[in-house]
Order: C-alpha cells, then structure tokens, then sequence
C-alpha cells in the first residue's frame, strides 16, 4: 500500500509523491516565549512523519525555520535586566525551544534558519516580485498585490473580493488592496504594537525592534516572505511537504503560496499537511490567554514518553483535547507498551528462551502487528490505529511469557522441576526477538519511543535509591520476626507503582 496523505490545498486524500529525496518545511515557533504542549504537537507529527518517510526508504531533508523577528519578542525587552535588544529576548527563547525539542526525543532537522540569518535572501526574494509587477513599494514600505495572483485564495478556499484586510489599520492608506499584505516594513515595531504585546510597562522608552537598510527603506521583513525566503534558500523552488499548524493556513501559508510561486514560476508545495490545534481547558492552547502547559513541566511530569504516546492518540489533521482524561489513557497505553517490551526483553535473555521454541500464535502476532502498523502510517499517518497495533503484539507477547516456562508462587522457574521441564516449555527465542525488534524498529525508530529508559526523567535515580532504603528497612523488620510490618511495607510500595518480587538472591523491584 502506497502512502495516502491528505493534502490541504485538494482538501482530499492524495497519494504522495516525490522525486527523489523528500524535502520537508516546518513552519517553526516565533520565539517570544517558552514553547508549550500545543507548539510541540506540530513539532511532533512532524517527527512522526520525517520518521515514516525514512522508514520507507526516503533520504528527507527537513528544514524547521525560528522566527526571531516579531514584535512580540520586540515588546518584552526590558522585561528582565539582559533584555537589551530584541536579540537577546530571542536568543533566549530560542534557547529554551531547542533544549525542548532534544527533551522530546525527536529528530534533529537539516537546519533550523532564523530570520536575521536571512535578511539579505528576504530583499533578493522582494525586489524579485517588485521586478515582475506582484509588488509596489509605497511610503518605504512593499506590499504584494494579491489581485496580480490568479490562485490566490486555493490553499485556504477563500475568494480574493471576500477577503477582509491584512495587516495593521496605519498600512491601509499605503496598500492598492486592503487584502494586499506587507513584504516590507518601513522603520520598526509601532509603539501600539509594542504596547498591544507587552507583558510589562515600557513607560516612555519604547522599543523599536532591530531594523535593516533596504533599497526601499530602512525597515523589517514581512512576516510572510521570511518564510519563503528561507525555504526556497535551503530547500529550492518546490518542497514535496510543507507543514504548518491549521491556524497558519491562512495569510500565512497562503501569503506563501502566492508570493514563492510569483517569485519562481514553479509550484511551492506538492503536498500541504496541516496540524490541529491542542485546546485545553476548552480553547487553543495559547501564550497569550494563559492556558498552557510548557514542554518542560510536561515531560518533568509525565515523561517524554507518555508525551509522545499522548500526541499519537489522535489523528494529526484533528483537534486534540488535552484532559486527565487523554492523559491517563496515555500512561495506561505507555505503561502496557514499556512493560510487555521488558518482560520480553528479560523473557529473551533469560537462559529459558531456546532456538528449538517455537510460538506460532507469537509468531503470526508479530507478523499482523507489522502489517497493521505499516497500513495504518500510510493511510494519511495514522498513529491511534498503528499504536493500537503495536498493543494488540502486547496481548500476544504476554500470553507467550505467561505461558513460557514452568514457575513457582513467586513467578520464577522451579527449579524443583525435572531438569527437562524447559524443553517443552521453553520461551521461543526467534518469535521473541521479532517481537521485541518490532517494538524497537516501529515503536521507537517510527514512533520515536525509548523503550530503554523510564518516564519519569529526571527522578528515576532518586526513586530507585529511596525504594532500596524501604527494602533495607523491609528486610530487617523480616529478619527480626515482624512479618507483618514487612508486608505493610511491601504493600505500601505496590501502592505507589513499585512491584516487588522475593527471590533466593534477595528482593527485586521494578518501577512502574
């Protein structure tokens, strides 16, 4: 079955195509604040289908921009004393959204461009659409003429007589069109602009933002043609994927669209895919109304995988509910996820697992489970139906360990068993191993799952020592006849997510 994907621009499903390498544009985090659940939703399907496409066989080239112009970051200089200059508000938060995207375990991209590493492709790209009658220059300012573009309005289904006007009221006197959007702004930041994002007074020393002499003026990029300069300079005329959040759909992308495609003559994008939006608390996740959940909190509290596993319960075009609810259904599906794959692994390792073995329920489980996956993330990437396939392989890993080897009370082989006990009932090394391959390849590999470390990042070592010290104390209260008090101790650490099993070599726990 050939990749399906559903491409905004047809607002149907499409078979993909590509020539050659896959060339892949993410419309990156504008850069004013600490990114959040909802920024990393994007950053995550766009992993997932990075992943995806590698799996296929595909060499993608994935290019994810910054935004460090804007006059958001513009109005929070002086917010904090090193807040000099727009710059430094940026490079902080640039900062702290790579430092996220490592926390998520997701794929590193070609490159990650900023604006003020591109100001000089930006004014090439503008004097280009001046040169062939798409834009005017007005007041020091340029602006794209949209009626000049028969497409435009296709990417968003919008006409361009119905569109209402773009930009801020003081452009409307300069523009032909009020629909027309700015390529180039004369000076810096309006004070109003400032003022409308500020988190803080300014008093009367308002910040302008960083300007760049121009042929036109001395001014700013459009907010717009930043993008499509920086694509077009590390990706070329035309991206197989462009992706973005839904709410860019429109200007933005479509301002892209339009602009780009004037500027090359050559389409811009075969395949537009676009991520819904995150709501919580029932609205968008959103900076600026305050309800929101930053990346770090979030993996400092669930851990990067019940993250990711919370993102793949939904379909990537849909909205997605953030709620007790979808988290702990997250966890639940994690937890049965981590948990068959170490009982597996153990299961695989364990002297009980012969090259004479064999499951072939287990076997044909892994099989379908690889089948189903595979269908699933090409029929347009969807990632509920491949994890389901992936615990559907859980059920049928655990019936095979379960029913492996012969075992006392405790879970542990009985060794008071005939020496050949294992020979009938012995673990099948070969359909284990697959299995376990299938949980690393199509659940980590694909889906980005680290299988070999534990969710809660960050406290797994501090957990693990204090549960040792309960043993230590457990241990003692048995060696000294209070049987009782020992068992209150064990079933208080079960109580709490610790499993502890009695061995002849002494206590052992897992965490869950």
């Amino acid at each position: 079955m050939s990749l399906v994907v559903t491409d905004t621009r047809s607002d149907d499903r499409v078979e993909f195509t590509a020539d050659g390498d896959v060339t892949l544009y993410v419309c990156g985090l504008t850069v004013s604040d600490d990114p959040h659940l909802g920024h990393a939703r994007l950053w995550f399907h766009a992993d997932v289908v990075h992943r995806w496409l590698e799996h296929l066989g595909y060499d993608v080239r994935h290019v994810e921009n910054v935004t460090d112009v804007n006059e958001k970051i513009t109005a929070r200089v002086g917010e904090r004393d090193e807040w000099v200059e727009e710059r430094d508000v940026a490079e902080t938060f640039t900062a702290s959204t790579f430092e996220a995207m490592r926390g998520l375990n997701l794929l590193r991209a070609e490159v990650y461009p900023r604006v003020t590493e591109h100001v000089p492709e930006i004014i090439d790209l503008v004097e280009t659409l001046i040169e062939k009658g798409y834009a005017y220059e007005s007041n020091g300012s340029v602006y794209f003429d949209v009626t000049s573009f028969d497409d435009y309005g296709a990417l968003s289904n919008q006409n361009v007589d119905d569109l209402e006007a773009q930009g801020e009221p003081d452009e409307r006197s300069e523009k032909r069109t009020p629909a027309d959007f700015a390529l180039w702004k004369a000076d810096g930041v309006s004070e109003t602009a400032v003022r409308e994002h500020a988190k803080h007074d300014h008093g009367e020393d308002v910040p302008t933002g960083e300007t760049w002499p121009s042929p036109w003026s001395e001014g700013r990029p459009g907010w717009h043609v930043e993008c499509s300069a920086m694509s077009t300079t590390h990706l070329g005329d035309t991206l197989d994927i462009h992706m973005g959040g839904r709410d860019l759909v429109f200007p933005h992308h479509e301002n892209e669209v339009a602009q780009s495609t004037a500027a090359t003559g050559h389409e811009f994008a075969r395949h537009w895919l676009h991520v819904g939006l995150l709501a919580m608390d029932g609205e968008k996740m959103s900076s600026s109304i305050g309800n929101f959940w930053t990346v770090p909190d979030a993996l400092d509290e669930l851990g990067v995988n019940v993250v990711r596993t919370f993102y793949a319960g939904a379909a990537y075009r849909s909205e997605q509910a953030l709620t007790e609810e979808t988290i702990a259904e997250a966890e639940e599906r994690w937890d049965r996820l981590s948990r068959t794959y170490d009982r597996a692994v153990e299961a695989l390792d364990s002297v009980h697992a012969r090259s004479t073995a064999v499951d072939d329920d287990l076997r044909a489980a892994t099989s379908t489970a690889r089948d189903d996956f595979e269908t699933a993330m090409n029929d347009d990437f969807n990632l509920r139906e491949a994890t389901a396939a992936l615990l559907d392989l859980t059920d049928a890993v655990n019936r095979h360990v379960d029913a492996g080897v012969v075992t006392d009370g405790n879970g542990h082989p009985d060794a008071s068993d005939e020496p050949d006990a294992y020979d009938s009932d012995a673990y099948d090394y070969r359909g284990l191993r697959e299995a376990v391959e299938t949980f690393e390849e199509l659940g980590g590999d694909v889906l980005g799952l680290a299988f070999d470390t534990d969710t809660a990042d960050g406290t797994v070592e501090l957990a693990g020592e204090l549960v040792e010290l309960v043993l230590e104390i457990r241990e003692a209260e048995r060696e000294a006849g209070n049987y009782e008090r020992a068992d209150e101790l064990r079933d208080a650490l079960d109580a709490v997510g610790v499993d502890v099993e009695d061995g002849p070599d002494g206590a052992s726990y897992r965490l869950d």
